[in-house]
């Protein structure tokens, strides 16, 4: 069996865990995914099953696309709303435009520091297992892009907003560094990964149908491009 399927993650459950259930309940050799998605967020997570896991380095260099709400006047230490919350700032004075001229800012090729809570490795361990440790190292910027970033709607200390961006981006970061430039920091409470290359969360097919599926089902909701 070769192929794509595109899955609509739901929320707790991680990008190898869909793998593992995935790989299990159809006594898979080869699953892989195009492209990690937190446990915290939903949407689409483009599955790899038999040879097209050896091009999923072509897949994982999609453009991404999120829809997300942030919570302006506080910090996460994950960076989004599971980790442990402290309120740091004051929202009122915050205008619409000031807002807005703030995620303008981010528009484009900029640098990003990877969050202690990911996946990112530090002399051969990842970051979060530092973190978890109570341990904070200095790591190298990373290269992103943001190709498209738009507020969709402020309900202080709320807001909505939609974002493209290129491989690598972490969105929890991006809304942290969009609270400092506030100067009043932020966090990530919802992510909806909308799309991601050509793949999106319409065409999805949810965790319940899978648990459903018989191998045929499988098989006939795969891609092969």
């Amino acid at each position: 069996m070769d192929g794509l399927l595109v899955v609509n993650k739901p929320q707790g459950m991680t990008s190898h865990d869909v793998v593992d259930f995935i790989r299990k309940s159809f006594a898979l050799k080869k699953v892989g995914h195009a492209g990690t998605l937190d446990p915290m967020a939903v949407g689409v997570l483009v599955i790899l099953i038999g040879r097209y896991t050896k091009a999923s380095g072509h897949f994982i260099s999609d453009d991404k696309e999120y829809e997300g709400t942030l919570v302006l006047g506080a910090t996460s230490d994950t960076g989004d709303a599971w980790g442990v919350v402290s309120y740091c700032g004051d929202t009122a004075r915050l205008t619409e435009e000031e807002i807005k001229k703030a995620f303008k800012n981010f528009l484009g090729e900029i640098e990003q520091l990877p969050p202690m809570y990911s996946a990112v490795k530090f002399k051969g361990r990842k970051l979060y297992e530092l973190a978890r440790k109570g341990l904070s190292v200095n790591v190298n910027p990373r290269k992103i892009s943001i190709k498209k970033i738009e507020v969709l709607s402020i309900s202080l200390p709320e807001v909505s907003f939609k974002v493209t961006c290129s491989k690598g981006t972490y969105v929890r970061q991006l809304c942290a560094d969009i609270g400092k430039a506030l100067g009043c920091g932020a966090y990530l409470a919802k992510l909806n990964r909308t799309r991601s290359g050509r793949f999106t969360v319409e065409e999805a097919v949810t965790m319940d149908e899978i648990r459903n599926f018989k191998r045929e089902d499988l098989e006939k909701r795969l891609y092969r491009i």
